[in-house]
């Protein structure tokens, strides 16, 4: 392939992608708007004419805020592509560095600093302006900064090691590095997995023991009923920085922890809980973390073999506005561009995705209907959605290419005709 003809490549599906997330999002801010009158029939004797329009002005107020944020993203990528962005930051960093291993470290890292830096506005607007306006926002931004500052440590920390021994890979081990880097890959994200809850987490919010002895005792039964065990219930100050509530699994194998939001356990019932961590129980207990995980590893895998062919095609630098070196390493710059056009190239595939997470849970709102009462289900997801001002009324189309939970009618009318 020609550079001129990946350019063409490039641009004709930069402008598929942009034109179908504007439609997409212009689909549902009007789908809501129609609806935006009156609570679905279904949902009238329980979710409050108020709360619903609440919760389609804050999912209008997101999506529109996303679509800058994806106009905004659009120029980006442009600017460090075409334009000759990426070309100019590697050349200003050669005088320091000269080529080779330590020119792409450098470069990855100089253009990960500047991405984040161009990001900050709209994540500002969105905590601070956004997120307040409804209600949200509970941090300062003096937490905001700490956690800002705490991150991109925690992420050099642990991100910089990695990026040598994948540039290092890359330079040394010949045709198949793309292999080995997969096996450094998929060991880096187990040993995240395992070492998140208890290193990590701790870093950014405090973790409790679960102190209600009588919910306690219900969830233990839970657990017994069902065949799983863990380190421990815990309930994590989540209100410190937002009003959305939620509860998760983290960890694997003898470290699997379950923790709640403190906001989600101050707006259920005890049984409400029970149903909703049955449902968490569900995606365990019939292996849906290890199927993710799993297909995680062969996509990472897919792609890593793909970016092992194009690292080698001048077309892919000079297609993308870079001139690559002749005789030294291009393997940062060729991470770079990889990484800023996989999304162009892949977002038209995104129901895809989203077919085997929908699918998935279903299946754990059906097991949790099997343990627990579905109608306290229906009412825990009830209260979720009004307290988080998740929108009742989604349009179809949008929401199968960014949802990865089916819409709240869906489950309800799944859950309520199972039951019957």
């Amino acid at each position: 392939m020609s550079s001129f003809a990946f350019s063409v490549l490039f641009v004709v599906f930069l402008l598929l992608t942009l034109s179908l997330r504007t439609w997409l999002a212009a689909r549902h801010i009007r789908h809501i708007g129609r609806h935006r009158a009156s609570v679905p029939a279904e949902f009238a004797p329980k979710v409050p004419l108020a709360a619903h329009q609440k919760a389609a002005d804050y999912t209008v107020a997101k999506t529109r805020l996303g679509l800058i944020g994806t106009l905004w993203g659009a120029i980006v990528l442009i600017g460090f592509t075409l334009m000759g962005g990426l070309q100019l930051l590697s050349l200003a960093i050669l005088p320091f560095t000269g080529p080779g291993l330590l020119h792409q470290l450098v470069l990855v890292v100089a253009f990960a600093v500047i991405a984040s830096v161009l990001d900050l506005p709209l994540d500002w607007y969105r905590q601070f302006v956004l997120e307040q306006r409804f209600g949200f926002n509970k941090m300062t931004p003096g937490l905001w900064w700490g956690d800002l500052v705490k991150s991109t440590f925690v992420g050099a920390l642990i991100g910089l090691p990695l990026l040598w021994v994948v540039l290092k890979l890359m330079e040394a081990s010949g045709q198949l590095w793309w292999l080995y880097t997969w096996f450094v890959w998929s060991g880096f994200q187990l040993l995240m997995i395992a070492f998140y809850p208890t290193v990590i987490a701790p870093l950014f919010n405090k973790f409790t023991p679960l102190a209600d002895v009588s919910l306690k005792q219900r969830i233990d039964g839970l657990m017994t009923r069902v065949g799983f065990a863990s380190r421990g219930l815990f309930v994590m100050d989540g209100s410190k920085r937002s009003a959305h509530g939620n509860a998760y699994f983290s960890g694997f194998g003898r470290a699997k922890r379950i923790v709640f939001f403190d906001t989600l356990l101050s707006r259920l019932e005890p049984q409400e809980i029970e149903a909703v961590l049955a449902h968490e129980l569900g995606h365990f207990k019939l292996r849906h973390i290890v199927k993710r995980v799993a297909t995680m590893f062969a996509i990472s895998l897919a792609f890593l073999a793909l970016l092992g062919y194009l690292k080698g095609q001048a077309w892919f630098y000079t297609g993308l506005g870079v001139l690559p070196f002749m005789n030294a390493s291009n393997d940062g710059m060729a991470l770079i561009l990889f990484m800023l056009v996989l999304p162009v190239f892949t977002f038209v595939l995104a129901p895809l995705g989203s077919i085997t997470s929908r699918k998935h849970e279903f299946e754990a709102d059906a097991f949790a209907a099997q343990h627990t009462d579905h109608r306290d289900l229906v009412s825990a997801l009830v209260k979720m959605y009004e307290d988080n001002a998740s929108t009742l009324t989604p349009d179809p189309l949008h929401s199968a290419f960014y949802d990865s939970h089916p819409p709240a009618s869906v489950r309800v009318k799944r859950l309520t005709m199972a039951a019957a």
